[in-house]
């Protein structure tokens, strides 16, 4: 039986290779040297008596061994992380670092009202924050790069707790001078699904949007995809099509300088919960929970 035990800072410099596929990016991921990288993977390699990469001058390919020892040491360095959260937590609340992704349907427009309050009363909170997809966020926070992620739901987020912090109301977007614009508000039947513009894969509002205008079967053309609600915007100013926009967004002036109206939605399905969650069982539940009460206040 061995009685070495790889070192923490070898399994990350391992994992950040895997992440990027590359010993330069994944260096300076680490903020070391490729060398000290490149390094302590091969002392990993040799004290462990196996191959766990397979390099070559354009390629980095990881055995199917080493493929299981990354998967292992992604659980490892969740656990570490968790130690000292664990070690964190027993300090004064919403103190130190904290790392949290949020989705770009939400960053633009909900953290500008929050993050002055947020900074000016928790000094001590250093907040890194970082602008993903949901899928993307769920997995940094599976993976342990984010300690917790605000996004969206119902969407599919495996094993979480979570907090809810608002519910955010979904509206249909329209040009102004629409013939087809009516009154009040808009019923899901009326939406001629060859005009409806939707966000691309990746981002859960599209699934909310969809689900709101109860056709779970919608799917819109490569040319009726936008990369951002901003991109949306500007496609129905343009008069593209209609789109459904969170609350929030309008909220916030998106339609600032446009030629585009919001209507209500008339559907059961015309909302999403805005809520922040973590993973299962972490031991900084209670601090991410006072989150939640910073952040419903904003």
């Amino acid at each position: 039986m061995s009685t070495y035990l790889p070192t923490i800072k070898q399994l990350q410099y391992l994992v950040a290779l895997h992440q990027s596929g590359h010993f330069g990016r994944a260096a300076e991921a680490c903020f070391v040297s490729q060398s000290t990288l490149s390094a302590g993977i091969r002392e990993l390699e040799s004290l462990l008596g196996v191959t766990l990469v397979e390099r070559s001058r354009r390629v980095v390919r990881f055995t199917p061994l080493g493929n299981q020892v990354v998967e292992k040491a992604h659980r490892l360095l969740r656990e570490a992380e968790e130690l000292s959260d664990l070690v964190q937590s027993a300090g004064k609340p919403l103190a130190g670092e904290l790392r949290m992704s949020v989705i770009p349907t939400i960053a633009p427009f909900l953290l500008p009202r929050i993050l002055p309050r947020l900074r000016r009363e928790r000094p001590q909170l250093r907040l890194f924050l970082r602008e993903e997809t949901t899928d993307a966020a769920l997995d940094s926070l599976q993976q342990g790069r984010a300690d917790c992620v605000l996004l969206a739901l119902p969407y599919p987020t495996g094993e979480i707790e979570h907090e809810h912090i608002c519910d955010d109301p979904l509206l249909i977007a329209l040009p102004q001078d629409d013939p087809r614009d009516p009154p009040g508000s808009v019923a899901p039947a009326t939406i001629d699904e060859g005009r409806l513009l939707l966000l691309e894969d990746g981002h859960c509002l599209r699934e909310h949007a969809v689900a709101a205008c109860d056709r779970p079967g919608l799917r819109a053309s490569a040319t009726m995809i936008g990369t951002s609600l901003h991109t949306l915007v500007q496609m129905v100013d343009n008069g593209l099509g209609v789109t459904l926009l969170p609350q929030m967004a309008v909220d916030a002036g998106i339609l600032n300088g446009t030629a585009v109206t919001a209507r209500p939605l008339q559907s059961d399905h015309a909302s999403r919960e805005i809520a922040l969650v973590w993973r299962k069982n972490s031991p900084r539940a209670d601090e991410f929970r006072l989150l939640a009460e910073e952040l419903r206040a904003g």
